[in-house]
């Protein structure tokens, strides 16, 4: 997606040589973002050297990476004693504004080398203690030279050498402290030491650095992992401290420059200091909603008591910025500017229709076809995030122009054809009718946007586990006469116990607030079932589709319709009613991806795990080592979505269905249906009947549908993960003892349940941590949900529900039946009409549209399954480990290739042709509707 107008690889290319002591090379180093390298030699006047090349150079120079380069030394003992170590430290100075640096910070920081003589300091930590004094050894303090200096306006890294003098008993350091007297915060990018042996030693740094005056130094630890009792004795003292310095007290509001993970409660979703229409219950801490913990701000309490839930009490949504998480939790410079950039044009997409909307007062589709006017043809650019920019051969991508925002609004792809059209959906490329389809319909239960809700039917008829006094008779109104002829010759019972029936239940999560939903304006829903049969040739067939209202008073029983295929249906002959059927069980079903799937199972529970894992976790623990990369961007992406997206009046409430209960039917499902063990992708299938226990089978079971794909792809990637966990677990524990004699971990696990998910502690579903198979089973499952569960209910948003019949966000009126009299003549006089202002509108499904768009989306700096920074561990047998955990990545991904191109396997690409490909692990950026990133990133 990064276009390099500039060509600034090809200069610097030309740029080799040097002159009088000046040098400047391409950079090459993963994650920088510029192509320039400018060094200055010892000698002279360093900052006046910069000064020269800025003014040789011109912009370029604030494209450059700069090196830093002076004799500072930090001496200890004799000089025949001791031995000289070389350390380049690589920062980047405060940002502003998207890609650029703050230049009045700059300033002040130069202000206060120059004239206040405040300093940014290094100082190394020995593993070893003195014999003599029992205390850890020490180097002196050794400054960042030429701190001062001229850059250009956008965020560049720059690179530090500096030199310790140390005693020849120093060993390598287990870590480094880093002051800064500035008054403004720098990034830390990497801190690399080489050893008088010409060895190397690498830092878990990648962080910004606040003042510390009055923090205290920043503690810094090597990339070699220990557990607790394996400590180095001069080590201890920092691992006990840096984690209490994560943890806080619990006390006061949390400021940008606070490093603290904590837990609070769901209590700042409302507003209703703004308006009473905007309380919302707390999610959490109380009987009725239950839900994971979140990060603490510690902002004050609300002035307005609670109306509608008496005795909660709320927290503000007032805040100097953005709520607060730790800074190094947010976006990467090149991520949020790529984000915000990606929304920015996606957004355009929608300004052709909803100007006309304004102008001409239009708000609802007349036809179905209107609809597929919004797209460009298929091939077309459209000057989106789809269209990827070739790789440059001299020069990585995130390397090129460091403007990524402007770079990636203006010509993302070199191109600005149709950039008020969206992209067309993968669902229409084919061709534009068979999303209509029944088959199809069937199949996105297996392979679609939510394929982790069908259940395997088990007795029939289906009873509803809800309260018969208050919803009636709990039998389903769907009977063997509405299905027996549809079986192949089977009997309903044949077919339920040779595991042919299937089911996807709403039922029980929306009747109980089916009624209060009805009465929101322009919200009109049923709690629906949809009856599937598994046909001979192993496509997913639909049998019938029950709606239902809930009894209008206590006592009655419920409204119910049961609608059923016909044999003569076409997708040339419209029958517009059951066209609405479906839609109203899309609608319950992307509802239910949004809130039950998406943010509660992936984000939320994500979150919980992160505040811990940063708890109780040193930086030195190996399974912090192994977890970090699946807490990347997590924190940022949550916080946005509070902020916005589901937060009262937010774009949820806006444009689906459920509107203001959205987040109650999240937490009542939580709390219903959650435990930490059903969160594993083999205990999860076998729970829901799609798969039985088979201990001959790869992966532990086998699945009652073999053609279902998110299960069998991604079955492949839980096989890889767990033998990956398998080998690390065994590197650093060498038998189960050592797993309990682990008191971080035992924290760590203790404080999951009891503060994390506080909520659920005494719920069944928690596994005993007393082995390193358990310990195996438990890694697999936390580090499956931000990475492949995430990635299969995400990155197909657009090409499933970019089209917005397929998947309306809102229905807005019920079968005409269960209407008035005006919808009843409506629906005769126009069915095709009655059907669209039955769902979204114009507004809401361009909104829709474009949030799907950018969510959809893969960031050219992403990270995927398989892939790691090259200095995250030290330790040969855990890289030697992950390179096989690679190569079994690699091997499941052509294992899911080779089942799309088997034509025998008829649910991968079913009707409209769109092969399963959401759990393939990689991708280029934009929205490719594949690539498995290691965290929630967006």
């Amino acid at each position: 997606m990064m276009l390099n107008r500039l060509e600034t690889g090809s200069l610097a290319s030309a740029f080799r040589g040097s002159r009088e002591g000046f040098v400047v090379s391409r950079g090459r180093s993963p994650g920088r973002s510029q192509s320039i390298q400018v060094r200055a030699s010892s000698g002279g006047d360093p900052a006046g050297w910069l000064q020269t090349a800025s003014k040789q150079l011109g912009k370029l120079s604030s494209f450059g990476e700069k090196r830093k380069t002076a004799t500072t030394t930090s001496t200890q003992g004799s000089s025949g004693d001791n031995v000289q170590y070389t350390a380049t430290a690589t920062i980047m100075k405060k940002l502003k504004l998207l890609d650029l640096i703050d230049r009045v910070a700059d300033i002040q920081d130069d202000t206060s080398e120059i004239v206040g003589g405040k300093r940014v300091t290094v100082q190394l930590v020995s593993k070893d203690v003195d014999p003599k004094t029992g205390e850890s050894m020490k180097s002196s303090e050794v400054i960042f030279p030429n701190w001062a200096g001229l850059e250009g306006p956008a965020a560049s890294n720059i690179d530090f050498v500096l030199e310790f003098t140390v005693p020849k008993s120093f060993g390598v350091p287990g870590a480094i402290l880093v002051k800064n007297a500035h008054p403004n915060e720098f990034l830390l990018v990497s801190f690399e030491l080489e050893l008088h042996d010409k060895s190397k030693a690498h830092y878990v740094t990648n962080s910004w650095v606040y003042n510390t005056e009055k923090t205290g130094a920043r503690i810094f630890f090597q990339n070699t992992a220990y557990l607790p009792d394996e400590t180095p004795a001069s080590l201890k003292a920092l691992r006990d401290q840096e984690l209490i310095n994560l943890r806080g007290d619990g006390t006061g509001e949390r400021q940008i420059g606070d490093r603290i993970y904590d837990y609070q409660i769901y209590n700042d979703l409302g507003n209703i200091e703004k308006s009473e229409e905007l309380e919302r219950p707390n999610l959490g801490g109380n009987d009725m909603y239950h839900f994971p913990r979140r990060m603490r701000t510690g902002r004050r309490n609300t002035t307005v008591e609670a109306k509608k839930f008496p005795g909660m009490v709320y927290e503000t949504r007032e805040s100097k910025g953005d709520f607060y998480i730790p800074r190094d939790e947010a976006f990467e410079r090149a991520k949020m500017s790529d984000f915000l950039a990606d929304g920015f044009r996606s957004i355009g997409h929608s300004v052709s229709s909803k100007v006309t909307g304004f102008v001409t007062r239009k708000q609802e589709f007349d036809t179905v076809e209107e609809i597929k006017k919004l797209y460009a043809k298929k091939g077309e650019k459209v000057g989106g995030i789809n269209n990827v920019l070739p790789d440059k051969e001299d020069i990585p991508e995130q390397e090129q122009h460091p403007l990524v925002f402007f770079q990636e609004v203006m010509r993302p792809d070199g191109k600005m054809e149709h950039p008020l059209l969206y992209p067309l959906p993968r669902l229409l490329q084919a061709d534009d009718t068979s999303w209509r389809s029944n088959d199809e319909f069937a199949r996105e239960f297996l392979a679609g946007l939510n394929p982790v809700m069908i259940t395997r039917v088990k007795e029939f008829p289906i009873r509803s586990s809800l309260d018969p006094a208050e919803f009636g008779d709990p039998t389903s109104a769907i009977t063997k006469d509405h299905i027996e002829g549809s079986l192949e010759g089977l009997s309903v019972e044949e077919a339920v116990t040779s595991n042919r029936l299937f089911v996807v239940d709403y039922h029980d999560a929306f009747l109980p607030f089916v009624a209060k939903i009805n009465a929101q304006q322009n919200s009109a829903t049923y709690a629906t079932r949809t009856l599937l049969f598994l046909s001979k040739d192993g496509i997913l067939k639909l049998l019938a589709i029950e709606l239902a209202l809930p009894p209008k008073t206590v006592g009655e029983e419920r409204i119910t319709r049961v609608l059923t295929t016909r044999k003569d249906d076409q997708l040339w002959k419209v029958n517009w009613e059951w066209e609405l059927a479906k839609a109203h069980v899309s609608n319950n079903d992307i509802t239910a991806h949004q809130v039950f799937s998406h943010f509660s199972r992936c984000h939320a529970v994500t979150e919980a795990v992160i505040i811990c894992s940063n708890r109780n976790l040193s930086k030195l623990h190996p399974l912090m080592q192994l977890l970090a990369p699946h807490f990347k961007s997590t924190l940022e992406i949550n916080r946005q979505a509070r902020a916005t997206l589901i937060a009262a009046g937010g774009s949820i409430e806006t444009h689906f269905t459920t509107r203001a209960y959205s987040l109650e039917m999240a937490a009542v499902n939580y709390k219903d249906t959650w435990t930490f063990e059903s969160q594993a992708l083999p205990t999860d299938l076998v729970a829901r009947g799609m798969a039985v226990p088979d201990p001959d089978s790869p992966h532990g079971v086998r699945l009652v549908v073999e053609d279902y794909p998110y299960a069998a792809d991604g079955l492949e990637l839980w096989g890889a993960l767990k033998a990956w966990h398998k080998e690390y677990v065994d590197i650093y524990y060498k038998d189960d003892a050592a797993v309990l004699q682990d008191s971080e971990l035992m924290t760590w696990w203790t404080e999951m349940r009891e503060k994390a998910h506080e909520d659920k502690k005494d719920s069944h579903g928690w596994p005993e941590l007393n082995s390193k198979e358990a310990l195996v089973d438990i890694l697999t499952t936390v580090i499956w949900i931000p990475s492949c569960l995430h990635a299969a209910v995400n990155f197909g948003q657009y090409d499933y529900a970019g089209f917005m019949p397929h998947h309306p966000t809102l229905t807005r009126r019920l079968l005409p039946e269960h209407g008035n009299e005006k919808d009843k003549a409506d629906f005769n006089k126009n069915p095709e009409k009655y059907y669209l202002t039955s769902i979204s509108n114009i507004d809401s499904t361009t909104t829709a549209m474009s949030v799907y768009e950018v969510l959809s989306a893969h960031s050219p700096i992403e990270e995927y399954i398989g892939e790691r920074n090259g200095n995250w561990t030290d330790n040969a047998e855990a890289l030697a480990a992950f390179k096989r955990f690679k190569e079994r990545v690699n091997e499941a991904d052509a294992v899911m290739r080779a089942r799309n191109a088997d034509p025998k396997l008829k649910n991968r690409g079913g009707p409209v042709k769109m092969n399963y490909q959401l759990l393939r692990p990689h991708s280029k950026p934009g929205v490719t509707f594949m690539g498995v990133p290691n965290s929630i990133t967006i």
